[in-house]
Parts: structure tokens; sequence; C-alpha cells
């Protein structure tokens, strides 16, 4: 862990995406997907990689209702209010305490802090967790941009495997503590 505080400069609230909110933008239905989660969606919600990403997690909320409260959800600056992407973990802890985290920026809002500041959200959230021990980080060894957000939270790479077709992923954990943070 750093000793010194790590400085957030952005900060973000989440915003539940339930089945509903998750079905309809999985369909490209921007309106319906807005209206279910109550914020204005971006159009990049409705995306192709979102919106398979959508299909994936509103199918998972069908297999266990349990994992609505770790899954996906939109991330809202704060104070302005404007959704600058999606954030969550994979699903509730496992057996072993770990969780994984996901996050994404709108594109018109990346490196300006946002991934930072979900990242320190999410974090923070596992912290205040009594049932997570371990978080996870699982990013593409060709995503500068995700491996420098990541960079200051105390995560240490553990391993790699194999990016589904994209390369390597690196495979980073750090203990669910809270971090100081500015």
């Amino acid at each position: 862990m750093p000793n010194e505080p790590l400085s957030i400069s952005k900060r973000v609230r989440f915003v539940e995406l339930g089945g509903q909110a998750l079905r309809a933008l999985a369909d490209g239905d921007l309106a319906a997907g807005s209206a279910a989660a109550g914020v204005a969606l971006d159009a990049y919600f409705v995306g192709d990689r979102a919106r398979g990403i959508f299909a994936y997690r509103a199918d998972q909320l069908v297999r266990d209702p349990s994992a609505a409260p770790w899954i996906t959800r939109a991330a809202v600056s704060e104070p302005d209010g404007v959704v600058v992407g999606d954030a969550g973990f994979h699903g509730p802890p496992d057996e072993a305490g770990m969780i994984e985290i996901g996050y994404c920026v709108v594109p018109q809002f990346r490196r300006q802090g946002y991934a930072r500041a979900m990242v320190a959200a999410l974090l923070a959230r596992a912290a205040a967790e009594p049932d997570v021990a371990t978080v996870r980080a699982t990013i593409g060894s060709d995503n500068a941009a995700s491996l420098a957000t990541i960079a200051g939270f105390g995560f240490t790479r553990v391993g790699e495997k194999s990016h589904g077709g994209n390369g390597i992923a690196f495979v980073f954990e750090r203990p669910a503590e809270a971090l100081e943070i500015l």
C-alpha cells in the first residue's frame, strides 16, 4: 500500500442498471434503458461493445438475482450529474472473498480522471463489505490507459491469461482494505 494518500480529482456516484435497463440497452433501446435507469445514458451504452456486456449482465441477473447489488452501474459525475461511463463488479464475492472490478469511460470523458474515480469508488465499496478480502482487476496487456489507471491503488500483478483472442491480459490483485484518498 502506498504511504501517501491517493489524489482523485473527479467524483462519481453509481446508479443501478437493473434487469429492465440492462435488457433494454442490450436490445439497443437507449430511451428505454435511460428511463429504467432514471438517468440520461450516452449513446455509447448501446454501442456493440456495451450491448454485449449488458446482455451478459442481464442474463446473469436472471440466473442469479443476488448479483444485482454487485454488477454494472452507470457512473455519474458529481456534482454535474452527467453519465460518464459504467463500472461495477463481475458478480458477488466468491467463496474466498475475491471480487473483480470492471469499468469503462464514455470516449468523450476519457483522460479526465473519471476511470480513477470509478476505481476509487469500487475499492471503497469493496473495503466496506465484510465478505470481500481481495479485489482483482484483469487488464489487456496492450491497454496502457487502464494499466495507468490502476497504478497507485496498491494492485500487484499476480499472473496473466489469454484475453479472448486479443492477446494477453494481466491479472492484478490487492487487499480489500480502505485507501486514504484526498
